[in-house]
C-alpha cells in the first residue's frame, strides 16, 4: 500500500515539474517503468564557478517515501565539501527524519514528509553554492575550500568541462 502511495505522490511531483520547470535542474525517469528512480541534471549556476556544468545525479526514492528521503547520487565527477567522493550528497533534509544520533543536526533539519523533489533541488543547488565545510562528506574538498579557494575552484572548472564533454 505504501509502495503504491508513494508511487503515486511521485508521479504527481514528477507531472508538476514537467508543466512548471524550475530554473537550475530538470527531472526525469531513469526508466519509463520505475517511477523510483530519476536521473537529475543539475545547471551551473551563471556567473558562480559552476557556470556552465551539466551535472547528471540519480535520486532514489524508497517504497515509503515521502515517510523517509531519497538518495541523490551524483554521476558526473563532483569536487565539493558535501558530496562525498563517490558522489552520494551529504544535506540535512536527505537525512532519516528525527533527532540526530549524533547530536549535529536539529530535528527540524532533517528530512521532513513536506519535502518534495522540487525542495531537495533547491536546497542541492544552494549547497553547492554555499558548501557546509564544518560538517564535511569530503574532507578533502572542505579542507581545499577553506585553505586554497584557488586551487579548489581550478578543480571545480575541471570537472564543469567534464560535465560538459558528456552532455
Amino acid at each position: 500500500m505504501a509502495a503504491t502511495q508513494a508511487s503515486l505522490l511521485l508521479q504527481k511531483q514528477l507531472r508538476d515539474l514537467a508543466r512548471n520547470p524550475v530554473e537550475g535542474f530538470s527531472a526525469g525517469l531513469v526508466n519509463e517503468d520505475n517511477v523510483f528512480e530519476w536521473e537529475i541534471t543539475i545547471l551551473g549556476s551563471p556567473g558562480t564557478m559552476y557556470d556552465g556544468a551539466f551535472f547528471k545525479a540519480k535520486m532514489s526514492f524508497p517504497k515509503d517515501y515521502p515517510v523517509n528521503p531519497p538518495t541523490v547520487k551524483f554521476t558526473s565527477e563532483m569536487w565539493h565539501p558535501n558530496i562525498y567522493p563517490d558522489g552520494r550528497v551529504c544535506i540535512s533534509i536527505l537525512h532519516p527524519p528525527g533527532d540526530d544520533p549524533t547530536g549535529y543536526e536539529l530535528a527540524v533539519e532533517r528530512w521532513l514528509p513536506v519535502q518534495t523533489v522540487e525542495s531537495i533541488m533547491v536546497s542541492i543547488v544552494s549547497m553547492l553554492l554555499n558548501p557546509n565545510d564544518e560538517s564535511a562528506a569530503n574532507v578533502d574538498a572542505a579542507k581545499q575550500w577553506r585553505d586554497n579557494r584557488e586551487e579548489f575552484a581550478k578543480r571545480v572548472k575541471k570537472c564543469v568541462r567534464k560535465s560538459q564533454e558528456f552532455f
